[in-house]
């Protein structure tokens, strides 16, 4: 195993510097992804510092969607651009009216 030392450099006045040892492959791969995802790694374990002191607890979730969602998202956007989507209601009675006869101009 090939550890890495990444040192994370602060922008402002009160900046300072850490350093974690870190797999030299899991490093890649982060630098890959959080450029990927238009970050620097530095600022999201900044982030991710701050969060930390905020909240006091520690979270952990990025997930990549789906075929099934992206699959569901495309369609999605392709019934908005040909308006096939339903209108906003007032009450639930119009929107359940709306439901049993999408058909037909339903009052809003």
């Amino acid at each position: 195993m090939t550890l890495y030392t990444l040192c994370v450099y602060y922008v402002n006045m009160s900046s300072t510097v850490i350093n974690v040892r870190i797999e030299r492959n899991l490093k890649s791969q982060a630098q890959i992804l959080a450029n990927d995802l238009g970050f620097s790694v530095s600022s999201l374990i900044n982030a991710f510092l701050k969060q930390l002191v905020r909240t006091k607890s520690v979270h952990f979730k990025l997930e990549e969607p789906t075929a099934y969602l992206l699959k569901a998202l495309k369609e999605s956007r392709k019934n908005i651009k040909t308006g096939k989507i339903s209108p906003s209601f007032k009450n639930a009675d119009n929107a359940i009216k709306w439901l049993n006869e999408p058909n037909k101009k339903k009052e809003k």
